[in-house]
């Protein structure tokens, strides 16, 4: 259907090019139907052409305009630019099914959340997780890492904000990037905020958190940045529990 519209279209072309009306009939009508190409495509809703028809248009214009004294050369020019204008609005609807392939597909999108049983995870450990091709740490804080989190002043801090996505514009207190009231369970992404290197963990560093050895930022027990390059604290991810012993890291899909 879609084809046989271009088609036709291209046909009225080629019928305007080799009429004998004058030059500035001709044009005027050919500068009507080139406008039409926009139309065209938005009525097949292909996305993006209609500016490229504009741009088609505009640019056999110039050259019918530019070859007005030349009878055939103008016939010839109409000819070759209708003609690649037609082309791109029927390439272009070709095209965009295969681009339209390129978008996630559902079984992608479900990998936007994960599930990881952390029953087996022990105070003062953690464990990496991957989660959209990045790292996730997930760290079952004792109570002295906890204490030492809490203790710190918002003054001493480089990056004031939370920089987390469950409570989002919120200081950086500890209790604003814990996952749970009491502050045991902390999850981040394992990407240093400097250049997107991955963290040590399990203690490194001079606060006792983390330390990224390829250009020496520090993190503390709750994944703020205390010292080196890194401009902002860990990134805490969507995450929630769903039982005891399940976290769900990422919004899950309806």
């Amino acid at each position: 259907m879609a084809l046989d519209v271009l088609l036709k279209f291209k046909k009225c072309y080629l019928n305007v090019a080799n009429s004998r009306l004058p030059d500035c009939a001709r044009m005027s009508a050919g500068r009507g139907m080139i406008s039409k190409l926009g139309t065209i495509a938005r009525a097949l809703r292909v996305r993006g052409l209609s500016l490229l028809s504009i741009c088609d248009s505009n640019l056999i214009w110039r050259n019918l305009v530019a070859h007005t004294d030349e009878h055939e050369g103008t016939r010839r020019d109409f000819l070759y630019y209708a003609t690649a204008g037609t082309g791109a609005v029927v390439a272009g609807a070709a095209v965009w099914p295969l681009v339209n392939q390129m978008n996630p597909s559902a079984d992608v999108r479900a990998l936007a959340s994960i599930r990881v049983d952390v029953a087996d995870v022990e105070p003062g450990t953690q464990i990496t997780v991957l989660w959209q091709g990045k790292p996730v740490f997930i760290r079952r804080r004792t109570s002295n890492e906890i204490e030492a989190a809490r203790a710190v002043k918002m003054d001493e801090l480089i990056d004031a904000n939370g920089r987390n996505d469950n409570k989002p514009d919120l200081l950086a207190v500890d209790e604003n990037r814990a996952l749970d009231e009491s502050g045991e369970w902390l999850v981040m992404l394992g990407v240093c905020t400097h250049l997107g290197c991955v963290p040590l963990g399990d203690g490194a560093g001079e606060f006792g958190g983390w330390f990224c050895p390829c250009h020496g930022s520090h993190y503390d027990t709750a994944g703020r940045i205390r010292k080196g390059p890194a401009p902002e604290n860990l990134l805490v991810p969507y995450a929630r529990f769903d039982g005891a012993n399940e976290l769900v890291i990422g919004k899950e899909s309806a």
